[in-house]
């Protein structure tokens, strides 16, 4: 077993989490103190009365629940320029900008020193565990499907970019990943190409170079290894035309990538046909992975929540190679580790840090569904009072609240998390879903997770057809009485109508909310409607959150659209070639 790489001692980390997570409760109290004594001297703070306490209870007490709205104009204020401690008592040094594609537009969110050390605290601690089980030889490389966008500058002069540009650019990223980032069989040009669709194309021809060192596959999110790999199904002939010739596709222009790669690429017409052959082979380009890379241990990303649609593709693509979840975090701070990497992705759970930033957890409390007297009140989450880290249940649902050292305290993440169980005396959360998408009308509430499930139970009916969902997504349409729901698929080819009407009937089916179930029986709820779209109209999407300044290894494909995603909206409505719509429901 390889217990150090480059310097970072994978078995001491390991011992250094175990011993941690014995006493989180402890521990939660010291990283409470110490982030309160260091950001004392803050306005957010001191005009709420704490007098320099730094116990949870007064903490709590004085310290408002806030959702991102309450600290926008602290921050915009940080970004401004402005000198004196707002949110920190240390220097916010960079703004993050969060995906957008949840609500439409990105959030800006400060990040400073302190957020970088748990960024490498959790990156360095789910590498441990995760290397201890897939052990990484020296000198092996991965293929790393990850991109920067660019930066652009605040009024005060802060650097402002996604919160994976920021995290790539950072010298102490750099510095402190070099166990693993020094693995990459990608050039730094690639990676930081201003076009993705170039960067992409030598992310693919740099993997095929090193394809016996390849240890692992990577990136952010799951949907960029689909993505990926997609798009090698339509380049294929193409790279290997440049790694028979050793010259560059004419369609990479920037000249940086194009220097770079040039010291990479000499004439190889074996490898060429190996790969060929290796590719005609395949049926259906199941395990593409390792037959492209036959020294692959797993394929690590984001596959939870919205990213679990992926997971079909991603397992065609890969055959018997693993699938390892990767962290859990957020634009605004980091929550657990997987230290459990041979868990299947939609088991995936994820152990707190203790000492990461202090963490509440407010209980959902659903009401019982299916009764007869329904009202709308019955079909909301009541509010309880915040628990802390130690005292969840297992099997409960909470949403997660975060205090860092970033400026933001008590701080409501939105995410709804399940407690799978105990490491120690931290807990191991389960990602359910994100608590404001959801498909509403009237009583019903179809959060994405139930999409989610709704849509691959539908897709099954494809499958006789051999034709699979490649990408969809979902609206509220108010604009007849009653309103209904739209789902949006883009399909991989031609549904006969028949399957497609099925489908339709299937998805309105498997929504299985009372209030939904309840609401279309006395038609308050209209029929379902299934609109197709046209192929590459999830693309369209794509090229348009880039074309924002977003990174794709950020990129979540909006599953339901609310008001501030009109844009995305827009393009599904102008792509669509079909629309089908449920029948009675009885």
């Amino acid at each position: 077993m390889l217990e150090k790489m480059e310097g970072l001692n994978t078995e001491k980390l390991i011992e250094e989490f175990e011993e941690m997570t014995k006493d989180a409760e402890r521990v939660q109290r010291e990283t409470l103190k110490k982030i309160l004594e260091d950001n004392a001297s803050t306005e957010y703070l001191q005009n709420l009365g704490l007098k320099g306490r730094t116990d949870p209870d007064s903490f709590k007490s004085c310290v408002p629940l806030v959702t991102h709205k309450d600290l926008e104009h602290y921050i915009r204020r940080i970004g401004d320029g402005e000198s004196t401690p707002v949110l920190t008592g240390r220097p916010i040094t960079t703004i993050s900008l969060s995906s957008g594609t949840t609500q439409g537009k990105p959030k800006f969110v400060p990040f400073n020193d302190e957020l970088m050390e748990t960024t490498l605290q959790t990156l360095h601690t789910s590498f441990a565990f995760r290397n201890r089980e897939y052990p990484i030889i020296h000198n092996g490389k991965a293929l790393q499907f990850i991109y920067s966008s660019k930066q652009i500058k605040t009024k005060g002069g802060l650097f402002a970019g996604t919160a994976t540009t920021n995290l790539f650019r950072n010298p102490k990223y750099k510095d402190g990943m070099k166990a693993i980032q020094s693995l990459s069989c990608s050039p730094d040009e690639v990676i930081f190409g201003a076009d993705f669709h170039q960067s992409l194309y030598c992310h693919l021809l740099c993997g095929i170079i090193f394809r016996e060192e390849i240890q692992f596959v990577a990136s952010t999110f799951a949907h960029s290894i689909v993505h990926a790999f997609r798009t090698f199904e339509l380049v294929w002939e193409e790279l290997l035309a440049d790694i028979r010739d050793g010259v560059l596709s004419s369609k990479v222009t920037d000249a940086s990538i194009r220097n770079v790669m040039a010291k990479l690429l000499k004439p190889n017409p074996g490898l060429a046909d190996l790969i060929r052959q290796k590719c005609l082979a395949l049926t259906n380009w199941y395990g593409l992975v390792p037959e492209l890379f036959p020294n692959v241990k797993y394929i690590y990303g984001i596959m939870t929540g919205s990213m679990e649609p992926y997971l079909k593709k991603l397992r065609q693509y890969a055959g018997v190679v693993p699938l390892v979840c990767a962290d859990y975090g957020s634009s605004e701070g980091w929550i657990g580790a997987n230290v459990n990497p041979k868990l299947s992705p939609e088991f995936a759970t994820y152990a707190v840090l203790p000492n990461i930033g202090y963490f509440e957890f407010i209980p959902l409390r659903e009401s019982v569904k299916g009764q007869d007297d329904i009202s709308e009140s019955a079909f909301l989450y009541m509010e309880k009072k915040p628990v802390g880290l130690t005292e969840v249940k297992v099997g409960e649902e909470y949403e997660v609240v975060l205090t860092n050292g970033a400026g933001l305290y008590r701080y409501r993440l939105g995410d709804v998390v399940k407690v799978a169980g105990f490491h120690n005396s931290t807990p191991e959360l389960k990602f359910v879903y994100r608590r404001n998408l959801v498909l509403t009308i009237n009583i019903d509430k179809n959060t994405e997770n139930d999409l989610q499930l709704a849509v691959a139970e539908a897709a099954k009916i494809l499958t006789d057809q051999k034709l699979e969902v490649v990408d969809f997504s979902s609206h509220v349409d108010l604009s007849t009485e009653p309103g209904h729901y739209v789902i949006f698929w883009e399909v991989n080819g031609n549904a006969s109508e028949e399957v497609l009407k099925q489908c339709c009937n299937c998805l309105d089916r498997s929504f299985i909310d009372a209030g939904y179930v309840s609401s279309r029986k006395v038609n308050t709820i209209g029929p379902l409607e299934l609109r197709i779209v046209q192929r590459g109209t999830f693309q369209k999407v794509l090229d348009h959150f880039l074309g924002l300044g977003g990174a794709v290894s950020q990129f979540k494909t909006p599953r339901c659209l609310g008001p501030n995603n009109n844009t995305v909206l827009q393009i599904l409505l102008n792509n669509v070639a079909k629309s089908y719509f449920s029948t009675a429901f009885v």
